[in-house]
């Protein structure tokens, strides 16, 4: 993996991510002990109970190791650091080069530093002539915000500043973005930020756009002017949750949510797990609409003749749609199952386990045949949740084919026999996911990634 500068705003965002809530939505089982949390979970020597959790905090009490939420992404799910740090934040944070980082001065306290706004420029000709010229966003949706005071240009370094207001009008959250037109950009959330807040317009209709960045959501307007200021826009600086679920909070009138997310992996994935979480907090009004190109920008570069960043399908959500539909229904039986087992052939145990668990329901008194649970399992895949390494998978799989092969014997209930069965392919389907992936993701050193990523 390569070096990447993150930003010290980024790193203690990251390891101070509730885990309790990130595991939660990773679809990991927890329990409640008095305030804390047990993480129940198994591998290849059986079931754990030994990971405590406190908030951003956890201690495993069997191996006496403990930390923050950055070290137990590498502990628990075996990540590399940048590949912890931005699955906690929940985006891709690229290499900036030609950039000098300074390093913060050590904490000693854990104060939460004073927000403040960059000072003021007293024009904004850089950020015009960047975001109407550069990146051709309309000068009356730009003037629109400059109006009131939630787009500026800051003094020292002429950087585009977006600012997230609180339920009373006051700046509570800022988000910096260089002016340049050449090499990488910079971004950042400005220090003593509120989270919960972010770069906002809200209308007085029912329905919520919501967008990665500010220019993803100034390029969307730009695009779609007619009565805009009807409806409400949300930039959420990523695929973060925060701002996007306070502002449901604070205006009870959204009703109706629209994911504009990026169309790439990333996008995709925060997509999904919004959605997730809106279905959680009780919102079921949600729906897609994804840009033609990468994002709403690049649509707009294209419209003016500007070469455009297509959008990037999504590898591993396709592939396992692919898997899944080439399964063909078997026969069923416990020792062709072990035998595929031995074998490591994941999509004959997918097929088996996926034929059992139609057998198993039918039993029941369920009409759900092999065709219609093929369908559930592409609907029910979370490519943001298959994030763990082959070695965690290969434990699962083992882990469930257990359950099964007790729960045929012990002659338990067909219904949850059916249930780990469908589990069991699910498991499968994932591993032969990941042995079609692992040729293109295995890089031999950080110049060949680099031409991958950039």
């Amino acid at each position: 993996m390569p070096y990447i500068p993150f930003t010290q705003e980024q790193k203690e965002q990251a390891n101070n991510t509730d885990l309790v809530a990130f595991l939660q939505m990773r679809g990991e089982k927890l329990k409640r002990v008095g305030k804390e949390y047990q993480l129940i979970y198994s591998d290849g020597a059986g079931q754990h109970d030994s990971i405590m959790i406190d908030g951003s905090k956890w201690y495993d009490h069997k191996n006496q190791e403990g930390g923050g939420a950055v070290k137990f992404m590498m502990y628990f799910y075996q990540m590399h650091f940048p590949e912890a740090v931005q699955e906690l934040l929940g985006y891709t944070v690229m290499p900036e080069y030609g950039r000098k980082y300074e390093r913060s001065p050590p904490e000693h306290s854990e104060v939460k530093k004073e927000f403040c706004l960059p000072e003021r420029n007293r024009n904004m000709h850089r950020v015009y002539a960047y975001l109407i010229k550069s990146r051709f966003i309309s000068p009356e949706i730009v003037d629109y915000f400059a109006h009131r005071h939630t787009l500026y240009e800051d003094a020292q370094h002429h950087n585009a500043v977006f600012v997230g207001l609180d339920e009373n009008g006051i700046p509570r959250q800022a988000h910096k973005r260089s002016t340049v037109t050449f090499g990488k950009s910079f971004r950042m959330t400005c220090t003593g930020s509120d989270t919960r807040y972010s770069f906002a317009h809200f209308g007085t209709s029912g329905r919520l756009f919501v967008f990665e960045a500010p220019i993803d959501m100034l390029s969307f307007l730009t695009l779609y002017p007619k009565g805009w200021q009807e409806h409400s826009y949300l930039a959420t600086n990523g695929v973060y949750e925060k701002a996007l679920l306070r502002a449901l909070e604070t205006h009870r009138n959204l009703q109706e949510i629209v994911l504009c997310t990026d169309n790439d992996e990333g996008g995709i994935d925060g997509a999904y797990r919004f959605r997730d979480i809106l279905n959680q907090h009780g919102y079921r009004n949600i729906r897609r609409f994804a840009p033609k190109m990468k994002d709403f920008n690049e649509v707009l570069k294209a419209m003016h003749g500007v070469k455009a960043l297509p959008a990037v399908p999504h590898k591993r959500m396709k592939i396992y749609s692919i898997s899944v539909d080439s399964m063909t229904e078997t026969s069923f039986s416990p020792e062709l199952l072990n035998q595929a087992l031995q074998k490591e052939e994941y999509h004959e145990i997918a097929e088996l386990a996926l034929a059992g668990s139609a057998i198993f329901l039918q039993k029941s008194g369920f009409q759900a045949g092999f065709e219609r649970l093929q369908a559930k399992l592409k609907q029910d895949y979370r490519a943001y949740s298959d994030k763990g390494s082959r070695t965690a998978k290969q434990h699962n799989l083992n882990d469930k084919f257990r359950e099964v092969r007790e729960s045929i014997q012990n002659r338990a209930d067909n219904v949850q026999t059916a249930k780990a069965l469908f589990e069991l392919a699910d498991c499968a389907v994932k591993l032969s996911v990941e042995d079609a992936l692992s040729p293109e993701q295995q890089y031999e050193s950080e110049e060949e990634y680099s031409q991958v990523y950039g």
